[in-house]
């Protein structure tokens, strides 16, 4: 699978005039999911700036650009909704740190709202992730769901990271084509699945079939656990079957995020979703 950024489609309209404003406060230090709920959602490079811009469901509240940005923007014909401070690119070197690749773009936004477990279309893939703490793995496992059409990514409101900042620039502008359903209690979220028809099948090492051979019907959700611990007992007691990603080389398990692509490819194809 290629590595290489894909341009997501976007709204084309007239971009707001472009104003040189104030510098940046100073970052709040990073919270916890559940501690500061209105905190705004970090979201910098192009892709992932521009991607909540041709979202008309993500809110922003402010717009951050270097004068290249804004000139990039404008030739696109990429409405910004709102009027951007135009800064120096140190200004957000300094708010996002030196390593962050930050293309001269970066937005202050509303979170978008997670659906309800019960509003899940009934057809499709989802995917559900028992832990996965690290923002890098769920980004990229975001990217691979947008580019399968997964219908939503199931995660729980703890041990999971927040959809921003490292995330979001991970998920390369995915966050806004994905719903994201947060959940208090990941068994208790499958278990609801499972009486709504999805065929739950958690994937571990120790799955007592290889996937490939599972039969599968939609919808289905694919369940995966973080690397090292793996799901967890409740998650595999929950899932209606436990399958293995079987592989012939001399190593036998994957980064979760390229385990994700793995199964996704397999149970699209088996259901006939590649067409």
């Amino acid at each position: 699978m290629s590595d290489r950024d894909r341009k997501p489609p976007f709204r084309r309209g007239g971009g707001k005039p472009f104003e040189k404003g104030r510098k940046f406060a100073r970052p709040p230090g990073r919270r916890d999911r559940e501690s500061s709920p209105d905190g705004p959602v970090i979201l910098y490079g192009w892709h992932t700036v521009s991607a909540a811009l041709a979202n008309p469901e993500r809110r922003i509240r402010k717009l951050f650009l270097t004068e290249n940005a804004a000139r990039r923007l404008a030739d696109e014909n990429i409405d910004t909704r709102v009027a951007p401070e135009i800064v120096r690119p140190n200004v957000i070197d300094q708010r996002l740190g030196p390593d962050a690749v930050h293309q001269g773009m970066l937005a202050e936004a509303e979170p978008l709202p997670s659906p309800d477990i019960d509003t899940l279309p009934q057809e499709g893939i989802v995917l559900v992730l028992d832990q996965i703490t690290d923002p890098h793995n769920v980004g990229a496992i975001m990217r691979s769901a947008a580019a399968f059409a997964v219908k939503a990514i199931v995660t729980t409101a703890r041990h999971s990271p927040e959809a921003t900042g490292v995330l979001a620039k991970s998920a390369s502008g995915a966050l806004e084509l994905v719903p994201l359903v947060t959940v208090q209690n990941l068994a208790r979220a499958l278990t609801e699945l499972n009486d709504r028809g999805f065929l739950t099948v958690g994937l571990d090492s120790e799955g007592t079939e290889n996937l490939a051979a599972v039969p599968l019907q939609q919808p289905l959700a694919l369940v995966l656990g973080a690397e090292g611990k793996g799901l967890r007992q409740l998650t595999r007691e929950t899932c209606r079957a436990v399958a293995r990603l079987d592989m012939p080389g001399e190593i036998k398990s994957l980064n979760v995020s390229n385990a994700a692509v793995l199964a996704l490819y397999i149970g699209a194809s088996r259901l006939g979703l590649m067409k």
